[in-house]
């Protein structure tokens, strides 16, 4: 999978009430999660974020509730991939779950800046500026979470898995 985007840049410790504050939690419609993603660091994200966009951050992404509406608001705002130094192990189980590539790269923080368009590659794992002056690594997916992420979330990859099973008994 190859994904494109503009870098939305964050620290350390990012944790769910910063990527939707509890207080939206009313509906848990993908729609409205959206207009308020990332409102408790950010106040412009929800507004500015586009299809496609990269959030690259720190340590400790997605730390704090195990909230899976957390990964709800950044994928239907339209984050194609999240890279980070480290992330809350909920919060990774929870994105893989959901279809939002998370990976971990020491890389990415350091070497890009807020709005440069990065090209990632989980094949290779590997993430390029459109310019080509920024490169950095990430740990690639093992192919059991490719093959989630690639179905679009783990009920997707299931129910294509049981599909595709019941093809081969008849």
């Amino acid at each position: 999978m190859i994904s494109e985007g503009r870098v939305w840049k964050f620290g350390d410790d990012v944790n769910t009430d910063l990527i939707i504050p509890g207080r939206y939690l009313s509906s848990y419609d993908p729609a409205h999660l959206a207009k308020h993603a990332m409102e408790g660091a950010n106040k412009d994200f929800a507004n500015r974020v586009v299809k496609g966009d990269i959030i690259v951050a720190g340590r400790n992404f997605g730390c704090g509730s195990s909230r899976e509406q957390a990964v709800t608001a950044l994928k239907h705002a339209g984050v194609s991939a999240v890279l980070a130094k480290s992330f809350a192990r909920i919060y990774y189980r929870n994105s893989i779950n959901l279809g939002l590539p998370a990976y971990v790269s020491e890389d990415a923080c350091s070497v890009l800046d807020e709005g440069d368009v990065v090209t990632i590659d989980s094949g290779s794992g590997t993430f390029s500026s459109r310019d080509g002056k920024k490169l950095g690594k990430f740990s690639p997916a093992p192919e059991h979470v490719r093959a989630i992420l690639e179905a679009g979330g783990l009920v997707a990859h299931l129910k294509r898995t049981i599909k595709d099973s019941s093809r081969g008994r008849q």
